[in-house]
């Protein structure tokens, strides 16, 4: 028989289906475990009384006792709001309701009664008032009619709140859930544990995280909890990723061979840096293993990732194999064709690129040398998964910028072998180490935090509209010396017609200011035609055209070493990452390089701070750092689809300590466990069971 934490909503005291419909749409509510793990956000001290002369300012909780008159229907035929005065012995406030009018009508039938009210003032004419007050009866000689002193605030919206379900209502059904089921709570984690890291038991913290006793167990409370719902995330990842290296095979590359290494003694376009031998090591131990190689290449705009990633695929080309790029644009995946085909040069090597812009007679050619395997390297966008794309041997496959496929897409081009290939993913959107272990942790993890040699700094430089001249007076002498540079406007989307004309306003800004014909300058933005794209484009590429004016559609992709400064218009409107990776569009060359921040006085403290961050560092990863601390994790790319922003009460961005040590705990249970077969782990894998049956897989991003 299943535990009374299992039965559906409708049967809780106080709900019914229509509530239970509601919470399921609204909440995800469905069963008593649900809104038994459904916490508050925050807690409010109810042990005070304020007067009506105390509320000075709308930033605090205020608890009032006084009488509610003057209750004023405001409305013709139908009521639209209700008005009323709240008076104490101190003097007198306004009272507003906009929903539930019926129910305040019928509630404040007495004048001479004395009420509780509960809330946030609001301030309209520089008059204070409350919307939407928590009412309840004032029972003498208690500090609330609940008598409680410390009350848990829980999330709402309008719909649930015009059900009777707001904060308050929430709180009384879980009181009722827990009156039901407090027995019913069951210990989830070893005794040892809960020895070990002194922990609350399960039951004691779920009942205090939402109706503590006082204040100092809150935090208790919700460690506890957030401790396990973060050690059993752990748990998981780890056990995909050793059931990964151990249960699916992989080819077999046993030998470094003359592919590789002629191109190591002849082609190599400059010294590896350490952290890029580091990485291929990493990579050749995990294809020699005979299981699949599923890796996740970290690395800062620059840092030479693809080098790394071609040096794998020769070692593939040496052991029989082919392999694939697949990139998210035509413009990423002509770079990284350009870039290999170029390195590759006199080797023998047989590369071809595949996108929506390939000709027919082309993909005829490319499909039958893919099939007789004498093509040894395709490059392509999303082309390379379509079902016609078949090859004789696929062994290694390289995703770039990841985020940017779905699961489905990437599993297409995963399953284009019979024993499938090993698998590299690259992002240049460095991940914090923290989010890296929760979004990725069922990967290995390889990072590059090395630039290669020759490579100078970008420096960066925030300047207020006020100080154009002296930018354009700088643009002048840069282009004099030989360099190119971008200036970027942010076309949040296609179809912002006021970002459009931002954009083609500052291109005729740049026009007047840089006038032909000393002067040359392109423009590219998404709404162009795609050959319109590529012309501009070339002309930038090589070096015909001294300035491009565009939006972020050159945020990855365009390698243009001659080109020294970036320029972001309305700096203030990109996010760190975005403006990590649009500084990343220069440096690439010998030549000192430089970002231009331009913004408006206005400011917000967090656009400020922003900009701030990108003057003070070029570190990838303390910017990536800082996005989530500012931003949260949901903002981040690629963490939409990886379930992690499913959790209940840990946070990615306040607890990083906790994340650390959950997973050495997960990983030193599994070395001794791998199983947790042990009496004394029984509990750790009947709950990773359950979850296994009705939960996502965490992570996975192959």
């Amino acid at each position: 028989m299943g535990s009374i934490l299992e039965n559906n909503i409708t049967y809780l005291k106080g709900v019914g289906p229509k509530k239970a419909e509601i919470l399921k749409k609204e909440l995800g509510i469905i069963i008593f475990d649900d809104l038994l793990n459904y916490f508050p956000f925050r807690y409010v001290d109810k042990s005070k009384i304020y007067k009506v002369t105390d509320v000075v300012n709308d930033s605090t909780y205020f608890q009032l006792v006084g009488r509610v008159t003057n209750l004023v229907k405001v409305g013709d035929k139908r009521m639209k709001y209700i008005t009323a005065t709240f008076t104490d012995d101190s003097g007198s406030i306004g009272l507003i309701w906009f929903r539930g009018l019926q129910w305040v009508a019928n509630y404040f039938t007495n004048p001479s009664k004395q009420y509780i009210i509960f809330g946030k003032p609001t301030v309209f004419r520089n008059k204070f008032s409350f919307t939407h007050p928590e009412i309840e009866d004032y029972i003498p000689d208690s500090l609330s009619a609940s008598g409680q002193r410390l009350e848990g605030i829980y999330s709402s919206t309008e719909k649930l709140k015009n059900m009777g379900l707001g904060s308050r209502g929430i709180s009384n059904l879980q009181k009722e859930l827990l009156n039901q089921c407090a027995n019913d709570i069951t210990e989830t984690l070893p005794d040892y544990l809960i020895s070990k890291y002194n922990l609350l038991d399960r039951k004691k913290a779920m009942i205090n995280i939402h109706f503590p006793v006082d204040s100092s167990i809150i935090s208790q409370a919700q460690n506890r909890l957030k401790f396990e719902e973060l050690l059993l995330i752990q748990f998981q990842l780890l056990q995909q990723k050793n059931s990964l290296s151990k249960k699916i095979r992989g080819q077999v590359f046993a030998v470094v061979g003359d592919a590789f290494n002629e191109f190591y003694n002849n082609n190599l376009p400059f010294t590896l840096t350490g952290a890029q031998k580091r990485v291929i090591k990493e990579i050749r131990f995990n294809m020699r293993t005979g299981y699949q190689m599923n890796r996740l290449l970290q690395g800062d705009v620059g840092s030479g990732k693809t080098l790394v990633a071609l040096m794998c695929m020769l070692i593939a080309m040496d052991n029989g194999f082919q392999s694939c790029i697949m990139a998210p644009t035509e413009i990423l995946a002509n770079q990284h064709y350009n870039s290999i085909t170029n390195m590759l040069k006199n080797m023998g090597v047989e590369v071809e690129l595949l996108t929506g812009s390939t000709k027919k007679k082309k993909r005829i050619d490319i499909h039958e040398r893919l099939l007789n395997g004498t093509l040894h390297l395709l490059i392509g966008t999303h082309a390379v998964i379509e079902d016609t794309v078949k090859f004789k041997n696929l062994g290694f496959v390289v995703i770039d910028e990841q985020h940017r496929f779905g699961v489905a897409q990437r599993a297409k081009l995963w399953r284009k072998n019979s024993i499938p290939p090993h698998v590299l993913v690259m992002t240049a959107t460095p991940i914090p180490r923290t989010l890296a272990m929760t979004v990725y942790g069922n990967l290995d993890v390889s990072v590059i935090d090395e630039l290669p040699p020759g490579r100078k700094a970008v420096k960066t430089m925030h300047f207020f509209d006020n100080k154009r001249l002296r930018v354009i007076g700088f643009m002048r002498e840069q282009i004099k010396q030989g360099r190119q540079i971008y200036v970027v406007y942010p076309l949040i989307s296609e179809s912002e017609k006021v970002d459009l004309k931002n954009l083609m306003d500052g291109y005729a800004d740049m026009m007047h200011d840089f006038p032909m014909p000393e002067y040359q300058v392109s423009v590219l933005h998404g709404k162009m035609k795609s050959d319109d794209k590529d012309f501009e484009m070339q002309r930038f590429v090589s070096g015909k055209t001294d300035i491009m004016v565009s939006t972020t559609v050159i945020e990855v992709g365009v390698d243009v070493p001659n080109a020294s400064v970036m320029i972001i218009e309305n700096a203030e409107r990109f996010g760190l990452s975005q403006l990590h990776q649009l500084r990343g569009r220069v440096g690439r060359g010998s030549d000192q390089s430089y970002c231009l921040l331009m913004s408006g006085y206005k400011l917000s403290a967090e656009g400020r701070k922003r900009l701030e961050i990108m003057v003070e560092t070029s570190d990838g990863f303390k910017i990536a750092e800082a996005d989530l601390k500012l931003r949260g994790p949901g903002d981040l790319q690629g963490t939409q689809q990886s379930g992690v922003l499913d959790l209940k009460i840990a946070s990615l961005v306040h607890d990083t300590e906790l994340i650390s040590q959950t997973r050495n705990v997960a990983e030193e249970i599994l070395s001794i466990d791998p199983q947790l077969d042990t009496v004394e782990n029984v509990r750790l894998r009947r709950q990773l069971e359950q979850i296994k049956k009705g939960k996502k897989n965490w992570g996975r991003i192959s």
